[in-house]
């Protein structure tokens, strides 16, 4: 692992929740990705799918430095990567295995990769990804679908991402997910202009559910 990779490591198992921005307003969603790192949610994923995400990573490197932990989601192809990594993306998310993760890993930039089945996490062993997003986990069955797939699996840093409210983050991280990944039930419609004191109120309960899941995690 790379320094910058061991350090993502250490905050996903630390922090447990990656909050995920996709808006169709940029400004909106610069202001989004500002207030949840101000209500306390350091790991946060822009996804390239929304309106100049590339601008709005640009916009948050600025104003955050170079610790913050910004995040590409909807990483497609190694393009997609290098394009994110020069807006000041440290972190490359993926939905699933490709071209994205292997130019991420040759950059050694972190990746969460997205996989879904068996198949996927046994192919992704040999990509050095970071951690391995299932998703979407909801289609899946939720939180039983993790029990099974660690059961075969006991050791891989799995994050859930797709569908993952409150209750079901907390379900999660007591399964054993390093982390989860969440976008609306978190975000709301504050990437398109919604309301940032809801968005505030949010980031207070998921954040919540994380810290308690930590601090169960450290007393075991």
């Amino acid at each position: 692992m790379s320094d910058l990779t061991t350090a993502f490591d250490t905050a996903l198992r630390t922090r447990r929740l990656v909050a995920i921005v996709r808006g169709t307003d940029p400004e909106a969603s610069f202001r989004t990705v500002m207030t949840l790192v101000e209500s306390g949610v350091p790991l946060v994923e822009v996804s390239l799918s929304g309106a100049d995400a590339l601008g709005v990573l640009r916009r948050a490197r600025a104003e955050l430095g170079d610790e913050a932990w910004l995040g590409a989601g909807t990483v497609l192809t190694a393009d997609d990567a290098r394009r994110a990594a020069d807006a000041g993306a440290n972190l490359i998310v993926t939905p699933g295995l490709g071209a994205g993760v292997a130019e991420a890993v040759r950059r050694e930039l972190p990746v969460a990769a997205g996989v879904l089945t068996p198949t996927d996490v046994i192919a992704a062993s040999t990509s050095d990804a970071t951690a391995l997003k299932i998703f979407p986990a909801s289609a899946m069955g939720g939180p039983a679908y993790l029990k099974a797939l660690r059961a075969p699996f006991p050791d891989v840093p799995f994050v859930p991402v797709g569908g993952v409210d409150a209750a079901a983050a907390e379900e999660y991280l007591a399964l054993g997910a390093v982390a989860v990944g969440v976008g609306s039930p978190l975000v709301g419609d504050a990437a398109d202009g919604g309301d940032l004191d809801a968005l505030r109120k949010r980031a207070a309960q998921f954040t919540a559910v994380a810290g308690a899941a930590g601090a169960a995690g450290a007393a075991r």
